[in-house]
């Protein structure tokens, strides 16, 4: 499912048109961005978890040249689905 996909079965279920909708999801997606740009955790109750994780530097070797290289740390998005939405798969 592609966002025009998305954004045209939100808007059918809620009964909003397609640019009430956009403007909805592009809010919350504004939100929980900044939000997450702040540190802080993101629980969206019956779908999951947000969060920032720092992954510490670390030693990278190229398979191709054997050189060895100094990668350094850096903070990446996580996500931990809930158990209603891994229920749902199981």
């Amino acid at each position: 499912m592609n966002n025009k996909e998305f954004i045209t079965e939100l808007s059918n279920r809620l009964g909003y048109s397609t640019k009430e909708t956009t403007d909805l999801v592009s809010s919350a997606i504004s939100v929980i961005s900044e939000q997450l740009q702040e540190g802080n955790t993101i629980i969206v109750q019956g779908f999951g978890t947000f969060d920032i994780k720092k992954k510490a530097e670390r030693i990278s070797v190229n398979p191709a040249t054997k050189l060895r290289m100094l990668v350094p740390p850096k903070l990446v998005i996580n996500f931990r689905p809930s158990n209603v939405i891994k229920d749902k798969f199981k």
